[in-house]
C-alpha cells in the first residue's frame, strides 16, 4: 500500500474505526498485523485515569484484548512506562536488554515472561509527542511469528519512515473525532442541551429552542450528566468537548460503545 494515498484516506475519514482499519491494514503488510491502540485525555501522573473515559483499539484476539485492558495487565508491562515517560519508537529489543541485566521491576519481569509464553517477544512501541500533559496516546506493534528483533530493526530501516507517518496520522485523526470509549454515548438531544449550555442559555431558553419543557431539558442534562459520569452540567460540558462528543459536524460518526475495546502496547 502506498503512503502518501493512504495519508489521504486515513485524514479524510469520518470514524475512529476507518481510521483503525486503514491504519491496520498498512501495519500488517509491514509485518505487524497485531497492534494495540490506547489515547486518553485525562492522564495524571503515571495513570491513565479512569479506563472507561479511554480508547483502546486492538487486532489481537478478544481473549488476549480482554486479559491485556480490561484486566489491567498492560499497566504491569515495562513498555507501558516506557510509554507514559517518553516520546518516539522503542522496539522491544530495549525489553530483553533491560531483562537481561536485571533492572525491571519483578511486575513488569512477570509481564514480560507472560508474553513471551504467549509468543510475543518482538516488536516496536511508538510513544506520540502530545499538546497536554492530560493526553497520552500509543501503539504497540508485535512482529508476525518468525520475526525477531534483528527483522523488527531490518523492517524499520525499510519501512520505518512511513510507519511512522501512518502511525502519527492515525493517532492526530483520532486525537479530532468523537471518541468512542466504554461509557453510554450521548443521545442528539443530550448533545444538544450540553451545546446550548456551552452558548451559555438558560434553561428557559433551552426549552424555548428545544421546543420542548424546561423539566425535559434538565431531564436531558441530568442523564448527559449519568452518561458522562461528572456531577455538574459545566462537567458534562468541558468532558464532552474533550471527548468530541459535542458541536459535531453533521457527518461526524458518533459510535455506540465499541465491541473492540482501551491504553497502549504490548509486551
Amino acid at each position: 500500500m502506498t503512503v502518501l494515498p493512504l495519508l489521504n484516506r486515513i485524514a479524510a475519514a469520518t470514524a475512529v474505526s476507518e481510521v483503525w482499519d486503514l491504519a491496520v491494514s498498512y501495519f500488517a503488510d509491514c509485518g505487524f498485523a497485531r497492534a494495540n491502540y490506547g489515547f486518553t485525555r485525562f492522564r495524571h501522573a503515571g495513570s491513565i485515569g479512569d479506563p472507561d473515559d479511554a480508547l483502546y483499539l486492538t487486532s489481537f484476539s478478544p481473549e488476549y484484548s480482554h486479559f491485556y485492558f480490561r484486566d489491567g495487565f498492560y499497566a504491569r508491562t515495562p513498555l507501558y512506562r516506557w510509554a507514559v515517560e517518553n516520546e518516539g519508537i522503542c522496539t522491544w529489543r530495549w525489553v530483553e536488554e533491560h531483562m537481561a541485566a536485571g533492572t525491571l521491576r519483578p511486575d513488569e519481569a512477570e509481564a514480560v515472561r507472560q508474553n513471551a509464553r504467549l509468543g510475543l517477544r518482538a516488536g516496536l512501541t511508538i510513544s506520540f509527542p502530545e499538546a497536554s500533559q492530560r493526553q497520552k496516546g500509543a501503539l504497540g506493534l508485535a512482529a508476525d511469528p518468525g520475526l525477531d528483533h534483528d527483522a523488527v530493526d531490518a523492517i524499520l530501516r525499510d519501512k520505518g519512515p512511513g510507519l511512522e507517518a501512518v502511525a502519527h496520522m492515525m493517532h492526530l485523526k483520532n486525537c479530532q473525532l468523537p471518541l468512542s470509549t466504554r461509557r453510554r454515548p450521548l443521545s442528539a438531544r443530550q448533545r444538544e442541551a450540553l451545546e446550548w449550555v456551552a452558548d451559555g442559555k438558560t434553561t428557559q431558553d433551552i426549552a424555548l429552542l428545544m421546543g420542548v419543557s424546561p423539566a425535559m431539558v434538565e431531564k436531558h442534562l441530568r442523564l448527559a450528566r449519568a452518561a458522562l459520569d461528572v456531577e455538574t452540567t459545566a462537567q458534562a460540558v468541558a468532558k464532552g468537548t474533550l471527548l468530541n462528543q459535542i458541536f459535531l459536524l453533521p457527518k461526524a460518526n458518533l459510535p455506540a460503545n465499541p465491541d473492540h475495546p482501551i491504553p497502549p502496547l504490548s509486551n
